[in-house]
């Protein structure tokens, strides 16, 4: 298993993002954003998503020079047209204009419609959040999960996240899992997945990897997680007049652009309370729950944010290990542009 640093892996990935034709700021965005959510341990959002990204820019499906532009604009309300830009590009654009008008405002809400992937949600509420605001991302994707009581694919796996300033920071799909652990256990040759995480093609519980590929995700908790993805895709698609639910495209519709819809909200913690007090109280939350004996089988309460961050002081000090299956997707990628692979002598 290749083990490389965040520098190393980041450079690779700018240099794979250059020679598919995206412009270097924006590449460097998203090689930062993709590395960093590897070194969260949330490989299924790092660098596994590249050579679905360079099919896409190679064969015209995402336009790396499209800047989006501002539809509207009406006090603390943005709506925002990504153009088919690069995904990462638009979230950033869309984190920016969030921050400034919470800070004219108190508050901020911007939807962004015809965008791309962004990678993980957390890098665009962190960086809301490293304003000093309450950022709250949410973003529609392909229909490869069934409604409650369906089955047939209608939404994506629609995530939300919240980040706030202090030790606590939530990262959700509204599925089980996220559709790239399945797409990971497929690349790394795993034949069974964990039950719960997906059906087949049938509408039917499975824990074959292969069958769940070609099937559906499960919603989270039965009808809340059905019910939870439907407000994310009102509040992104439907507000901001996108594509909505079976509209949209993804890894597994090639020649089909993603069309995905996207939602920022900032809240400036400065109206209600002095920062360092609203984050001292979120720590003092988080003491709170962590006093909570821990039950029969574990060792320790952990509150959302606390695996990742572990994770992250870990790969920083030791590298970014590399699934063989992704790596070897990766290298694939990087020779389809003509960019040979870091050596790695691990």
């Amino acid at each position: 298993m290749p083990i490389l640093s965040a520098a190393e892996l980041t450079q690779f990935a700018l240099d794979i993002l250059l020679a598919a034709g995206v412009p270097p700021h924006r590449a460097e965005i998203a090689a930062v954003s993709l590395v960093a959510s590897n070194l969260r341990g949330v490989d299924s959002h790092g660098i596994q998503l590249l050579p679905f990204y360079v099919d896409q820019l190679l064969a015209g499906e995402v336009d790396a020079r499209a800047d989006g532009r501002v539809v509207s604009e009406n006090g603390a309300c943005l709506l925002f047209d990504g153009q088919n830009g690069l995904g990462q590009w638009i979230a950033n654009a869309c984190s920016e204009h969030a921050v400034r008008i919470a800070a004219q405002h108190g508050l901020a809400m911007v939807v962004a419609r015809e965008s791309n992937h962004f990678g993980a949600a957390a890098w665009w509420a962190q960086k809301i959040r490293a304003a000093g605001k309450i950022g709250i991302v949410m973003c529609n994707a392909s229909p490869i999960v069934p409604p409650w009581q369906g089955r047939e694919g209608r939404l994506g796996t629609n995530p939300i996240c919240m980040s706030v300033p202090g030790p606590w920071l939530l990262d959700m799909a509204t599925t089980t899992v996220a559709a790239g652990r399945i797409y990971k256990a497929v690349i790394n040759g795993q034949p069974e997945i964990p039950p719960g995480w997906a059906f087949d093609s049938a509408g039917v519980p499975t824990t074959k990897t292969a069958e769940a590929y070609k099937g559906m995700l499960m919603p989270l908790g039965g009808y809340k997680g059905s019910g939870l993805a439907m407000m994310v895709e009102i509040l992104c698609s439907v507000l901001s007049g996108g594509a909505m639910a079976n509209e949209v495209g993804g890894i597994r519709y090639r020649g089909k652009t993603v069309r995905t819809s996207q939602m920022f909200l900032a809240i400036d913690v400065a109206r209600f309370l002095p920062v360092e007090e609203f984050t001292a109280r979120v720590s003092q939350l988080v003491g709170l729950m962590k006093s909570a004996p821990a039950a029969p089988g574990f060792d320790e309460v952990l509150v959302a944010g606390d695996p990742e961050w572990r994770t992250e002081a870990e790969r920083r000090a030791s590298g970014i290990p590399i699934a063989e299956g992704n790596w070897e997707k990766l290298c694939q990628a990087a020779a389809r542009v003509q960019v040979p692979a870091p050596y790695n002598g691990k």
